[in-house]
């Protein structure tokens, strides 16, 4: 099946910065109907996949990529799944663009992260932003989030239960996303998304199958602050080559 988005299964980004590429689709109004019935075909693809003949025509059906991540992210306001919700201020959600074939997903959010209710903005972030801009990509075309998406107390790592009440979050972020490629920050987001103990060390540098897409895995920025050597940068440069390879390889926009 080819890239189904499933209304009702995803959670939400902010949408795109001004100028970016929604602002590009919201200027045109022949690319807006052409993505408009796109997404309606995938929407009966799917259905159709299912064995339905009937589809009951209401909005929940008709969502866009962005109201679907954007009704999710709604939903999870006051959320209490796990102890990260005692300590938070805001749910960070995830940002970008609600068409991107390209998501990075970090760990959890930080101090500034918690604070602004926004991925990746303190000094990791702005890392991210040049490492991603290093290879020709910006924050506009990718979508960024993490796999919890509450503060853990202090910066810690998340925790398995954590990682669990988050993960249907995930899951029905990146049903909507259907990205072709996932950059995975860290060993805590790319051993929760391939189920695997191997460190990150072994598991970087090479391609691994994810579901339609596949993963590369790098180092996270915040470990790339606190290890400034240049052999961890030459490393993670190395990623971030393979990961831009796999995205210009598979990309369809």
């Amino acid at each position: 099946m080819g890239r189904a988005r499933r209304p009702g299964a995803a959670l939400s980004g902010g949408p795109a910065a001004a100028g970016g590429p929604a602002a590009a689709v919201a200027g045109d109004p022949r690319r807006a109907v052409a993505d408009a019935l796109a997404a309606l075909a995938d929407v009966l693809r799917h259905h159709r996949d299912l064995g339905m003949t009937d589809l009951p025509l209401s909005d929940e059906y008709l969502l866009g990529p962005a109201q679907a991540l954007e009704r999710q992210e709604r939903a999870l306001q006051g959320c209490r799944r796990c102890k990260l919700c005692e300590g938070r201020t805001h749910i960070v959600f995830g940002s970008g663009h609600p068409r991107a074939e390209l998501v990075v997903i970090g760990e959890g959010p930080g101090a500034d992260e918690d604070v602004q209710g926004k991925p990746f903005v303190g000094r990791a972030g702005q890392l991210l932003t040049k490492m991603l801009e290093s290879v020709q990509l910006s924050r506009d075309e990718v979508y960024i989030t993490n796999t919890v998406l509450c503060r853990p107390p202090g910066n810690r790592n998340p925790e398995p239960d954590e990682l669990a009440a988050c993960a249907p979050f995930l899951e029905a972020k990146l049903g909507v996303l259907r990205p072709k490629v996932v950059l995975a920050l860290g060993s805590v987001a790319t051993q929760a998304l391939l189920r695997t103990r191997e460190p990150i060390g072994k598991l970087r540098g090479r391609v691994h199958p994810f579901g339609g897409a596949v993963l590369v895995p790098t180092f996270h920025p915040a470990f790339l602050l606190r290890n400034p050597g240049q052999e961890y940068k030459r490393m993670a440069w190395e990623d971030l080559k393979l990961a831009k390879r796999e995205y210009d390889a598979r990309r369809t926009r």
